[in-house]
């Protein structure tokens, strides 16, 4: 979530509106500097920042004995049913609510290998056993986890490894009075087992794998530009009145061609809705997992086995290097904020992130620098405005907001502070909510003795004791309105500048072979350079992510001269130009790009408007009109509402939830029956290349491919593909994204010619837009290997 919960919303707008009608005038027209002097003083302790306390007290982030009980209770139980993956995810829980170094987290990482090594992964397994070892895992247990490591070794292979391992083992099961009688002999018994598998592996050893990880692997074709950090020497930074700084190609660009590496200056994850406002309840402990437990919270690499942090129960991290990082730069300051920061959203957390990871000593050079008198120069839009007045400005000079002494725009502190906070443009309302949200993180950080951390002085473990709350319900030291001021002008930035990190993710029970992806926000962040990007409802170039990382490639030739266009959000194919345009407004401007050129000032209708329109119930024939319909078939005098077909719209949607429901519940053939009966009502008033219709039939594939029936799953895939190239193009990523679905049915039914044709094609758009290197190419490459290294006789059949 974005913004802060609902309710402080509303505590903010009833103070807002209680105010004197000077003071909000003072406040709407305030620069944010004079902003931050008159609104100290605002968030009152009996009445906002109680009410935030409270609030506060429904989002939990702190470590609880309670909550480590329940989860570790409720592993055990599903590991009992076998289903490791879950159990491992309930551990991991429970170690976040542990004490660091305590026996119980020992305990959970114990238990956590255990399912980790019935999932078959050996390597995360010998991990947690470590780390179960590391933090005084009790020695009359420590003889099953040692055998657990001798068999993960073996499986690896690493047999000498394995037999040092069972040495010790051998010796820790022979002191006397370390396991009783019964479960000594349990414990000899594996034993044996496992001197007989490593004899059996000494005497016949296994051949040698190949690395399979470097299956055609594609060296990009990079050439750094001088001027900008992280982008190609293809383009070129350029500034004019209208269209502000933006990014030009400098030379013809073919497309796949890579435009910009850039790693996000900051980034924080988004929680997932199920993290906040939970029961405030003793023992409502919540098992619905969301990206905090599935992400790691630094370099958002995908967790199997987290690593707790030391003063939380929210943050998790891939590994101890990054906690240990995150820690050392900015989660020592944030880690007792966590259920402030949780209930005001990510824009605040990534507004506090930023001045962290930036340090103060650079925060206050910025924010005293925008202060200076000449607003010309210190205030980015009038310093655009100036710029642009200019004569003879050239692209990459010193005089563009953001760029070095030396004319250089970097991904650095001084760009992202000077993206555009548009902050005469936001509503005082608006200003104000986002207002008392900074104030209240900075008095916190006053209150809990923090101040010392953010100010780079010292660390927050040898920090100042924390103040009462009759020393702090006044106004903030000097120190941290410079921070308050840095932090509101990220806030307001960021509602123009920030860019979601977005992960393919599957979809469905992930049962089948064919795995259904889509994507998915998974963080918030500043990436500077990105920034430059203007808006197109017809871009011309793809970004794909990969952990805080962002690349951007053409998606089509794009020639010398013309600019480089990201999609906000709002896409051609995915809505009218009057909702784009709504959608768009959050951005302070009016999009002029062809697309809505076209739609507003001639008859030509949006691919939407055309595609996902009504048909006559009658006689099929597209139906025409606004509020009322008529057929366009003259000869057919059917007409209807716009608001009943809707409805029937409405209701047609919620049918097709429930089959997916009962695909969930494995009740493939109900759920077919169900989708059959939706497609059939669907034709008698859907444009036949409606996307629904392709959604139908995708839903459709989906399940005869979980019942192995591939067939028929392809021929319902092929009738989706079909529908989704009308309306996104034969080469859009989209269209790629099915044909890799298709190449995994058709892998799966050993329809060999047919499916490496579409592992070709699926691989050429895919690697224009997501690179030779993505997961989804890797994996094509892999099917398209084992299909050539069929018998000759089986490709002769197929």
């Amino acid at each position: 979530m974005a913004l802060p919960v609902e309710e402080w919303r509303l505590c903010a707008a009833r103070r807002w509106a209680a105010l004197e009608p000077a003071l909000r005038e003072r406040l709407a027209a305030a620069s944010l500097q004079d902003a931050l002097r008159l609104g100290c003083g605002l968030l009152r302790p009996e009445a906002e920042a109680a009410a935030l306390r409270r609030l506060c007290r429904r989002a939990r982030a702190g470590k609880e004995p309670a909550a480590a009980r329940f989860y570790r209770e409720e592993g055990n139980r599903l590991f009992g049913r076998r289903h490791y993956g879950a159990a491992a995810r309930l551990y991991s829980q429970a170690a976040s609510h542990e004490a660091p170094g305590s026996p119980e987290v020992s305990v959970c990482f114990a238990n956590r290998s255990a399912a980790l090594f019935h999932l078959g992964r050996f390597e995360v397994c010998l991990e947690d056993i470590a780390r179960a070892e590391s933090h005084g895992y009790p020695d009359r247990l420590l003889p099953k986890v040692l055998l657990r490591k001798a068999e993960c070794l073996l499986c690896l292979g690493r047999l000498q490894d394995a037999a040092d391992a069972l040495r010790v083992a051998e010796n820790k099961i022979a002191v006397d009075g370390i396991v009783t009688s019964p479960a000594r002999q349990t414990l000899l018994k594996k034993l044996g087992q496992l001197k007989i598998k490593m004899h059996e592996k000494e005497s016949c050893p296994e051949p040698a794998q190949e690395a399979c990880g470097d299956i055609q692997r594609k060296s990009e074709i990079w050439e750094e530009n001088d001027s900008i950090s992280g982008a190609s020497s293809s383009l070129s930074l350029n500034f004019d009145r209208e269209r502000g700084r933006h990014l030009v190609a400098s030379q013809d660009i073919l497309p796949g061609q890579s435009l910009l590496k850039e790693e996000a200056f900051v980034s924080v994850l988004c929680p997932g809705e199920s993290r906040l406002l939970q029961d405030s309840s003793e023992g409502a402990w919540d098992t619905r997992v969301t990206n905090a437990d599935l992400y790691c919270h630094r370099c958002l690499r995908q967790l199997l086995a987290s690593v707790p942090c030391r003063g939380c129960s929210y943050t998790k991290y891939c590994s101890q290097n990054c906690a240990d990082v995150a820690w050392e730069q900015y989660h020592r300051t944030e880690c007792s904020l966590g259920a402030l920061l949780l209930t005001l959203g990510v824009f605040c957390h990534v507004a506090l992130r930023t001045v962290l990871l930036a340090g103060f000593a650079e925060v206050s050079r910025l924010v005293e620098w925008s202060h200076g008198g000449d607003e010309d120069l210190r205030n980015p839009e009038a310093r655009c405005k100036h710029l642009s007045e200019a004569p003879g400005t050239r692209a990459g000079t010193r005089g563009i907001p953001g760029c070095n002494d030396s004319g250089q725009y970097q991904s650095s502190y001084q760009a992202v502070f000077n993206l555009l906070p548009h902050t005469e443009k936001h509503s005082p309302e608006h200003k104000f909510l986002c207002l008392l949200s900074v104030v209240a993180i900075c008095k916190q950080l006053q209150e809990d003795g923090l101040e010392a951390a953010v100010l780079n002085q010292e660390s927050s473990e040898k920090g100042a004791k924390p103040k009462t709350r009759e020393e702090t319900s006044g106004e903030l030291s000097p120190e941290l309105k410079t921070v308050a001021e840095a932090m509101l002008r990220h806030v307001l930035q960021l509602q123009c500048n920030a860019q979601a990190i977005t992960v393919m993710q599957e979809s469905g029970s992930g049962d089948g072979a064919v795995v259904n992806k889509k994507p998915v926000r998974l963080a918030t962040a500043f990436f500077p350079v990105l920034s430059l990007l203007n808006h197109s409802c017809c871009p011309n170039i793809s970004v794909s992510f990969s952990g805080t990382a962002a690349t951007v490639r053409a998606s089509q030739p794009i020639p010398s001269g013309q600019e480089i266009f990201h999609c906000y959000g709002p896409h051609r194919c995915r809505m009218k130009v009057a909702e784009r345009q709504q959608l768009l407004s959050q951005y302070f401007f009016e999009c002029r790009c062809q697309a809505c050129l076209d739609e507003l000032e001639s008859d030509v209708k949006s691919v939407v408007s055309v595609r996902n329109s009504f048909c006559c119930p009658s006689c099929r024939a597209p139906m025409q009109g606004e509020d009322m319909l008529c057929c366009s078939n003259g000869a057919c005098a059917v007409s209807v509402s716009r608001e009943s077909l809707s409805h029937r719209l409405r209701d047609l949607r919620q049918q097709i939830k429930k089959a997916l429901q009962l695909l969930r519940a494995r009740k493939a053939d109900q759920a077919i029956k169900m989708l059959l009966k939706c497609q059939m009502d669907a034709g008698n008033f859907l444009s036949p290349e409606h996307l629904l219709m392709g959604e139908m039939e995708d839903h459709l594939a989906q399940v005869y491919a979980t019942l192995g029936k591939w067939q028929e799953a392809a021929r319902h895939l092929e009738r989706s593909i079909e529908i989704v190239e009308m309306h996104h193009g034969p080469s859009s990523v989209e269209i790629g994204h099915e044909l890799f679905k298709l190449a995994q049915i058709l892998f799966n039914g050993f329809a060999v010619s047919e499916a490496l044709s579409t592992i070709q094609r699926a691989e050429e758009i895919l690697s224009v837009h997501c690179g030779p290197q993505s997961a989804q190419i890797q994996e094509l490459q892999e099917m398209k290997t084992c299909l050539l290294e069929l018998p000759r006789s089986i490709l002769q059949r197929t």
